[in-house]
């Protein structure tokens, strides 16, 4: 039986051009639960809602997705998000700017 934690190597996949303009594009502030079942993964996305109360704001925090898929889908997710941030990271360093002498030989 095949280890569900391990994605099947099934070669290049290609990505229809076709459907990546109906897709939506999914914002959130956070997950807001998680579980399992049935083997499946399920995570809820949650973002704040910022609603003027007089001269106060109320935050609100509405779902704006239910997430659900396999184990492998959920590592392959995980994985892309650890080398997105890395890539953040990267260019988040800044290298040190060199000293500019006081006096020009």
């Amino acid at each position: 039986m095949a280890d569900p934690e391990t994605p099947a190597n099934q070669g290049p996949v290609t990505i229809s051009s076709s459907s990546s303009e109906r897709a939506p594009i999914i914002y959130f502030d956070g997950a807001s639960c998680f579980g399992h079942h049935n083997g499946a993964i399920q995570i809820e996305l949650a973002a704040n809602l910022l609603l003027p109360v007089g001269a106060a704001v109320r935050v609100d925090v509405v779902q704006t997705a239910h997430l659900r898929c396999s184990v492998a889908a959920a590592l392959a997710l995980r994985e892309a998000l650890d080398k997105a941030l890395a890539m953040y990271k990267l260019g988040q360093q800044q290298p040190t700017p060199e000293e500019i002498p006081a006096v020009k030989n």
